[in-house]
């Protein structure tokens, strides 16, 4: 599988797009989530056809089914669509907007037992809510078009920071369905996703007592344990940062010891493109290699975002670099290990000033896999899978 940080659209991007509400000023989603995917199948590969099976599973054990509300939500053709209770896409409305200023698009779980729906093509994210129901406000964005604001579970203005809510991330057509867990803005309901096809694939299941054990994990971290919020969500560093509840020179010493231990002898990231091999000139990280790329010294919130000075753009040659460094700097491996991409997950992680976050969301997943941080695919360590030819998805709510 090709690693999806060497793929041609940048997870990046698409997370500030779905970024959800700011504290000054709602952020309105506009392209699609994380988990995109190849707009076409490859050649001798066959095209997933038609709308796919989808089943929720409510194992929580702490909410009954009555309780759990499910939104499919996203993109198809550049507009913003939802999915109904029957399987089909409806375009966003600001006619759907209630008296109290926000849409109901909630879809109900059977009585008991499982829930089968239908999934349309389209790129989006499946949440859940549990014991109350997310508000979704549609409203105009720039171009005048209807758009949809998402949760933002990590501002205390968003009106959906008092429930209990999490996703997951889905891109379905023609080449196929490429979905994860993600935890990159927050941990908060265990999820799992099945994707059956050409073969059965599990991930993002939570081990028996990880949810717990992951927020005692931040907890205990003194920089780290303001991001958990009761028992509601562990909030992400690099919005924590931003809130106020995070260090933003946390990662400062990392940083300049990289950039001094890089002075004097060679780094070399291996990408698809080739091998670059870097060097700090002049206060900048320069590598030469397929082409030339350089990065000027990042801040702490470039790291935890993999953005700013470590921004990936879609060129097949500075954005591959980039995500190896921002996963380097995420799993504190930069300095132990001069070729990178790092693949042994037993080195990472492993120094006291790291990020604790992330390391605990991998060790809560039964397959160690998370999305802890925006790259948290180099080296196919994400709770990421993809099928060319599926034929049924399944999201399980996991114990608690």
């Amino acid at each position: 599988m090709t690693p999806r940080h060497q793929r041609t659209v940048g997870r990046r991007k698409v997370l500030f797009a779905l970024g959800g509400a700011a504290v000054a000023a709602p952020v309105v989603a506009a392209i699609a989530p994380h988990a995109l995917a190849d707009p076409a199948p490859k050649s001798g590969t066959k095209a997933a056809a038609g709308p796919l099976p989808l089943t929720i599973v409510n194992n929580s054990g702490a909410f009954d089914n009555a309780n759990v509300h499910v939104y499919i939500v996203g993109n198809q053709d550049g507009k913003q669509v939802r999915v109904t209770p029957e399987g089909t896409l409806a375009p966003i409305s600001l006619s759907d907007n209630g008296p109290d200023g926000f849409t109901d698009y909630a879809l109900s779980l059977s009585g008991s037992g499982e829930t089968r729906l239908s999934l349309p093509y389209m790129s989006g994210r499946i949440y859940v809510a549990l014991g109350a129901k997310l508000k979704f406000k549609a409203v105009a964005d720039g171009n005048g078009n209807a758009a949809l604001q998402y949760p933002a579970g990590w501002v205390t203005s968003d009106p959906n920071y008092g429930v209990l809510h999490d996703c997951a991330e889905f891109t379905y057509n023609t080449a196929g369905m490429f979905c994860n867990t993600t935890m990159v803005d927050m941990f908060s309901v265990p999820l799992a996703i099945r994707l059956t096809g050409s073969k059965d694939q599990t991930t993002g299941t939570i081990r028996e007592g990880g949810r717990d054990a992951a927020f005692a994990a931040v907890k205990q971290v003194e920089e780290f344990s303001r991001l958990v919020v009761d028992d509601t969500r562990i909030i992400a560093p690099g919005h924590g940062l931003d809130a106020g509840l995070f260090p933003d020179d946390y990662f400062a010493p990392y940083i300049d010891e990289v950039w001094s231990t890089y002075t004097g002898k060679d780094l070399t990231v291996t990408t698809n493109a080739g091998t670059f091999t870097g060097r700090v000139r002049a206060d900048r990280f320069t590598f030469d290699g397929p082409a030339q790329v350089g990065f000027d010294k990042p801040s702490t919130r470039d790291v935890l975002f993999c953005d700013g000075k470590l921004a990936a753009p879609n060129d097949g040659t500075t954005g591959p670099v980039a995500a190896v460094l921002g996963a380097g700097f995420n799993r504190t491996t930069l300095i132990s290990h001069p070729a990178q991409p790092t693949t042994d997950a037993a080195t990472f992680y492993g120094t006291d000033l790291t990020n604790h976050y992330s390391k605990a969301v991998h060790a809560a997943t039964e397959d160690g896999r998370a999305y802890g941080f925006a790259f948290d695919d180099v080296a196919d360590f994400a709770s990421y899978i993809q099928d060319t030819a599926p034929t049924g998805f399944r999201l399980t709510l996991t114990p608690f």
